[in-house]
C-alpha cells in the first residue's frame, strides 16, 4: 500500500470506533449520575423523565380537555399566536424543523424581490449545518459577506460587490461563539440592506435569549426583521420544532409552502405542548442564565489562569448569550477524558458535552449555563477548573 493510499473499510481496525463508543457510554452514564453540571438538558433524559415533566406541566399551559390539533389546528395555532405576541408580529406559523421554515421564508422573499441570492455569514447555520439545502432544494444561492467571528458590519453591506434580495443575520451566531452585534449595529446592519432594496432575515434560533445583551424586548429586537424564525428545543427545552413570523401575507404564503415541503404533519400536539411550557418555563429564567454565564466565564478563566495553563480562552470574556466556548491547548480525545474522569471520581461534571478539534493540539467545548447552574457560585466554578487541570497530562495531581 502506497503512503498516500486510503486503507478499505476492511483493512481499518475497528478499534477507533470502538474507542468512540466507549467513551459516548462513559459520557451519558457520567452526565446522569453527576450531582453538578452547568445545565440539565431536557434531551439527555430519558423518555419517562420526559413524558413525566411534560404531564406535570401541561395542564399549567393548555386546557386537556381541548380537542388534539388536526394538520395545524387548534394547539397549534394557539401556540402560533403566542409566538405572533411575543415578537410582536402579524403572523406566526408552526415548522417541524427550523431548516424548512427558513427555506420556506427565504424561498418566499426570492419570489417577491425577484432575486434568489441570499446574503449571509460563512459561518451561518445554512451554510455549515444543511448540506446546501438552500441551494439544493429551495433554489437559492448564497454569498457570504464575511468569514470573520463576528456579524457582518453596516460597512460590509453597503461595499458588497454583489447584488442581493435578502440579508439573513444568524442572532447570536452559534459557530463564533454565539456572538451578538451591539444594538447600534444592528440597526446600522439592518439600515444598509434597506438602503440595497433588500429584505432582513433573522435566524433567530435563539433570539429568545438576546434581550440582555441588546437591553430591548423581543418585540423590539424583532420589529427591526422583515422575517424571524425561532426554535423551541435550543434555548426553551422543548422537543423540537420552530416557528416563522412576519407580515401576514408572507405568514400565508409560507403555509402554503409549508405544505408542499411535508410539514403539514397529522397531529403535533405533544411537540406544541413542550414549545408552550418552554415559553412558560425557560423564557423567563433566560435572563437569569444570560447574567450567571458572565459569572461562570469569569470563573474558568480565572481558574485556568491560577492554574497555569500555558494558554487558555474564553470567548466571548463576557458571553452575549447563556452559552460561550472555552478554548484548551489539547486534543479532544484528553479533555473528553479528563472532563469524564472528574465527573465520574468527584460527580462534578463541569464540561459535559464534546470537545471539538480546532487545529492541531487545540479544541473548543460550548459551555451552556441553565437553571442547574445557578446554583455555582464564581468559587466553586474555580475549585472544579483546578480539580479539573489535575487530570490532564502532565500536570501534578494537588
Amino acid at each position: 500500500m502506497s503512503d498516500t493510499a486510503r486503507p478499505t473499510q476492511d483493512e481499518q481496525s475497528d478499534e477507533p470506533r470502538s474507542a468512540e463508543q466507549r467513551m459516548r457510554e462513559r459520557r451519558a452514564a457520567a452526565y446522569r449520575k453527576a450531582d453538578r453540571v452547568l445545565a440539565r438538558m431536557g434531551m439527555r433524559a430519558s423518555l419517562r423523565e420526559r413524558l413525566a415533566r411534560l404531564q406535570e406541566a401541561a395542564p399549567d399551559v393548555y386546557d386537556l380537555d381541548e380537542p388534539a390539533d388536526i394538520y395545524g389546528n387548534g394547539i397549534v395555532e394557539s401556540l402560533e399566536e403566542r409566538v405572533a405576541a411575543l415578537l410582536g408580529t402579524e403572523a406566526a406559523a408552526f415548522f417541524p424543523t427550523g431548516t424548512m421554515a427558513q427555506q420556506v421564508a427565504l424561498r418566499c422573499w426570492a419570489a417577491r424581490t425577484g432575486n434568489p441570492t441570499v446574503a449571509l455569514h460563512a459561518l451561518a447555520h445554512p451554510e455549515l449545518h444543511e448540506r446546501n439545502a438552500f441551494r439544493e432544494v429551495a433554489g437559492l444561492r448564497t454569498v457570504r459577506v464575511t468569514g470573520e467571528p463576528r456579524l457582518p458590519t453596516a460597512q460590509e453591506i453597503r461595499g458588497f460587490e454583489e447584488p442581493f434580495g435578502a440579508l439573513m443575520l444568524e442572532l447570536p451566531l452559534r459557530d463564533a461563539g454565539f456572538v451578538l452585534p451591539s444594538w447600534e449595529e444592528l440597526t446600522e446592519v439592518v439600515e444598509a440592506a434597506r438602503e440595497r432594496d433588500a429584505v432582513v432575515h433573522f435566524d433567530g434560533a435563539r433570539l429568545w435569549e438576546t434581550t440582555v445583551h441588546f437591553g430591548r424586548p423581543l418585540h423590539e429586537i424583532a420589529d427591526l426583521a422583515d422575517s424571524v424564525y425561532v426554535s423551541f428545543y435550543k434555548s426553551l427545552d422543548g422537543f423540537g420544532g420552530a416557528a416563522l413570523a412576519g407580515p401576514k401575507h408572507l405568514i400565508e404564503e409560507a403555509k402554503t409552502w409549508r405544505h408542499r415541503y411535508g410539514g403539514m404533519v397529522f397531529q403535533q400536539f405533544p411537540t406544541a405542548l413542550a414549545a408552550l411550557t418552554g415559553l412558560e418555563r425557560e423564557l423567563p429564567r433566560l435572563p437569569d442564565y444570560v447574567r450567571h454565564a458572565r459569572v461562570v466565564a469569569a470563573a474558568l478563566r480565572e481558574g485556568f489562569a491560577a492554574a497555569g495553563l500555558p494558554w487558555t480562552r474564553v470567548h466571548p470574556e463576557e458571553p452575549h448569550t447563556h452559552q460561550f466556548q472555552v478554548w484548551l491547548p489539547y486534543d479532544p480525545e484528553v479533555l473528553s477524558e479528563a472532563a469524564v474522569r472528574q465527573a465520574e471520581e468527584t460527580g462534578t461534571y463541569l464540561f459535559a458535552g464534546y470537545w471539538e478539534a480546532k487545529g492541531p493540539g487545540l479544541a473548543m467545548h460550548e459551555v451552556t449555563v441553565a437553571q442547574a447552574g445557578l446554583e455555582w457560585t464564581a468559587e466553586d466554578v474555580r475549585a472544579a477548573v483546578a480539580d479539573f487541570v489535575t487530570r490532564l497530562p502532565g500536570r501534578p495531581l494537588s
